[in-house]
């Protein structure tokens, strides 16, 4: 703990010049960020996974830096000596107070429980963003899996079309070998199957996966809660982390993307090309 309250001191002492009493809260805030750069290639290893849970790892393995933020901003003491975290500011509200403490000192609108509704407000916000992006995607893997299912022929055509651009790409190439043929049409057969977004689940288990998909979104508004409860410093490090988390999902989803339509652009480009040279 006494390595995390330097490292927090001398982040805000770094800030002071430009945040005067609120420097404390800022070093809160980049030191998340700094936890989550580190963390970052197990997310991405994560989102690979296209699970409903991609990501728990991560947020587990952020569970002792919590704990350690909250002992800081809570204990009256670290090492037998005055925390002097608990003395600092976020605008008129203590990093150590809670919001039940906000609310006896002039209520709601009052100087601290404005501070605790702003930052209420960003968390709910967040919330509502993933929430809302959890539910479109759930959406549309139920939309997929329902076509899939009732369009057979789907698969079947685009495994056709894809081993169809193989086998011309193969016979362009003219010194392919036999070996080297299949291996290509094995290939370009697994591309069909998803590309055809047909995923190989059974029907208990796309129930199950859809049931996650809609209620996982709304467990980001259980943050809310914790940040009532938590130290102003601890509330702080949540709506960092959600925000960085949502964030972060949406830039891992758009690059996937990109590769996805570059990928396709590829084997368009090539079944054209190879279709060309065998004319």
């Amino acid at each position: 703990m006494s390595v995390f309250t330097r490292l927090v001191v001398e982040l805000g002492r770094l800030l002071e010049p430009v945040l005067a009493q609120s420097a404390t809260a800022a070093a809160i805030v980049l030191f998340t960020v700094l936890v989550r750069l580190a963390l970052h290639p197990l997310s991405r290893a994560a989102f690979r996974g296209a699970t409903p849970a991609a990501g728990c790892l991560p947020m587990l393995l952020q569970l002792p830096v919590f704990f350690v933020m909250y002992q800081a901003f809570s204990s009256a003491k670290i090492g037998g000596e005055a925390n002097e975290l608990l003395g600092h500011r976020l605008f008129a509200a203590p990093l150590g107070s809670r919001w039940t403490e906000a609310l006896g000192d002039g209520g709601f609108l009052g100087p601290q429980g404005l501070v605790f509704l702003g930052l209420f407000a960003v968390i709910a916000a967040v919330a509502a963003w993933s929430a809302v992006r959890g539910r479109r995607a759930a959406a549309a893997a139920a939309q997929a899996t329902e076509a899939a299912a009732t369009d057979p022929k789907a698969k079947a055509k685009a495994q056709a079309k894809a081993k169809a651009q193989g086998k011309a790409k193969a016979q362009a190439q003219g010194k392919a070998t036999a070996k080297t043929r299949a291996k290509a049409a094995a290939q370009t057969g697994t591309r069909a199957g998803a590309a055809a977004g047909v995923p190989e689940l059974s029907a208990e288990q796309q129930a199950v996966m859809r049931k996650l998909g809609g209620v996982l979104p709304l467990l980001s508004f259980g943050t809310l809660v914790t940040a009532a409860v938590v130290p102003l410093a601890a509330g702080l490090y949540l709506a960092t982390t959600t925000a960085w988390s949502v964030a972060e999902r949406v830039w891992l989803q758009h690059r996937k993307e990109q590769a996805e339509r570059a990928g396709q652009d590829a084997q368009r480009g090539d079944g054209v090309g190879a279709v060309r040279s065998s004319t």
